[in-house]
């Protein structure tokens, strides 16, 4: 179960995705589907039958951000953050091989499309929970534990 945190930024991407497949793509699409559905057989119009399919599509994003963004609890930046790893948070770890990764701690649809993100519901994400810089953690993996340490807190927004 995906727990229903979403970031400010996150939210209002997907605010955004709903505004865009509503109001631009889905009446496009529906001029497409009306307009092969005027050249009469259906079963054999590749135009109508693929547009029938988008507009499918369509509607179960739109179903989906719908509920997403009714449900899930917009999480915004507090100064009372600093200095421990919370929900938003950048965070730069290092193992003992000397291996860095940098990442955000963000909600489960934000992860999509950024292999910078991870989601508050990952082993590595509930194993920083409250950690401070210098601070080891143990992450239970599928692999075995795995030791990181924590280099950097910060909730300033990526430069991008």
């Amino acid at each position: 179960m995906a727990t229903k945190l979403i970031t400010r930024e996150g939210f209002n991407r997907l605010q955004q995705e709903l505004d865009e497949l509503w109001r631009v793509e889905r009446p496009e699409v529906t001029r497409k589907v009306a307009w092969a559905a005027s050249l009469g057989d259906r079963s054999e119009n590749a135009d109508y039958q693929y547009n029938k399919k988008r507009l499918r599509e369509i509607d179960r994003r739109v179903r989906y951000l719908r509920k997403a963004l009714e449900d899930h609890k917009v999480v915004d930046y507090s100064p009372q953050q600093d200095g421990r790893v919370f929900f938003g948070a950048w965070v730069e770890v290092e193992n003992d091989a000397g291996d860095s990764l940098r990442f955000r701690i963000v909600g489960y649809d934000e992860i999509f499309g950024r292999n910078d993100y991870i989601s508050i519901d990952s082993p590595m994400a509930r194993a920083l929970l409250k950690a401070q810089v210098d601070d080891e953690v143990v992450v239970n993996t599928p692999a075995g534990k795995a030791t990181w340490y924590v280099n950097a807190i910060d909730y300033v927004k990526e430069p991008a």
